[in-house]
């Protein structure tokens, strides 16, 4: 578990607020950040997804579902950014270097980046993810990022939703044949014509009125609920393709 405080405080600077990079980085930043997004626009389509539910959706055919707040892995942002483009998702990423790298490519995909830092309570990130949940939006968080411990889920999701009322919903997507790049998170990079299983779990609440010291426990239910769908995909990823496991008929995604 994460020993990170689950109050929110005002650490961060306001949304509005951008970090300030060298030259350096600044072309670092438009030369990673556009071979991402290049490597993602030609990967992406030759992707075979399968998506999973613990517990099934409203509606039979869905890829998600609406004003929830979703929690991932970081290591798994690549083939979640392909499935969900143009989805206007919110997600929460840091001001460091590699939150900004990712930010950056996430917006040409269509996602809203709202810079924030779940790790630190992050308050402003936190309010702007709130804004985007009473817009009708979808918001997400890379839960162990922006520098790990990796596997670790931060408190961010659970101040969310005791403070918005939406519900909290961990997934995963596996990978059947990946590059794994030796970064802290691991990340996994889908080999073209890959298998992936994305696997949702069921939605947990967190009462409004709940105390800060049952938040640690909130915490808990989500640590085991990634962790169960992170298992649960890895497990069954070969059998996409099956009846079972039928290769989702991607359609344009709108908002």
């Amino acid at each position: 578990m994460s020993s990170s405080s689950s109050t929110v405080t005002p650490e961060e600077p306001s949304v509005s607020e951008v970090r300030r990079f060298s030259l350096r980085e600044r072309i670092l930043l438009w030369l990673i950040s556009s071979a991402s997004y290049v490597a993602i626009s030609l990967i992406g389509p030759t992707l075979r997804y399968c998506i999973s539910w613990e517990e099934a959706p409203a509606q039979a055919d869905a890829t998600y579902e609406k004003r929830v707040i979703y929690s991932f892995w970081h290591r798994a942002v690549f083939a979640s950014a392909w499935l969900w483009r143009n989805a206007g998702i919110a997600v929460m990423v840091s001001r460091s270097f590699d939150g900004e790298y990712i930010a950056r490519t996430i917006e040409r995909l269509g996602f809203v980046a709202v810079r924030g830092s779940s790790s630190r309570g992050g308050a402003s990130g936190l309010l702007g993810l709130r804004g985007q949940l009473e817009q009708g939006n979808l918001v997400a968080f890379t839960i162990d990022g922006p520098r790990g411990p990796k596997d670790v889920a931060k408190p961010g999701p659970v101040l969310l939703a005791r403070a918005s009322g939406a519900p909290m919903v961990a997934f995963y997507v596996a990978l059947s044949d990946c590059w794994v790049l030796n970064t802290w998170d691991a990340m996994t990079i889908p080999k073209p014509f890959s298998k992936a299983l994305v696997r949702f779990s069921a939605k947990m609440t967190v009462p409004d009125d709940e105390a800060d010291a049952r938040m640690v426990e909130y915490q808990g239910k989500l640590q085991a609920a990634l962790e169960r769908v992170t298992g649960f995909a890895e497990e069954h990823v070969a059998q996409v393709g099956s009846a079972e496991f039928p290769v989702l008929k991607i359609k344009k995604i709108k908002k």
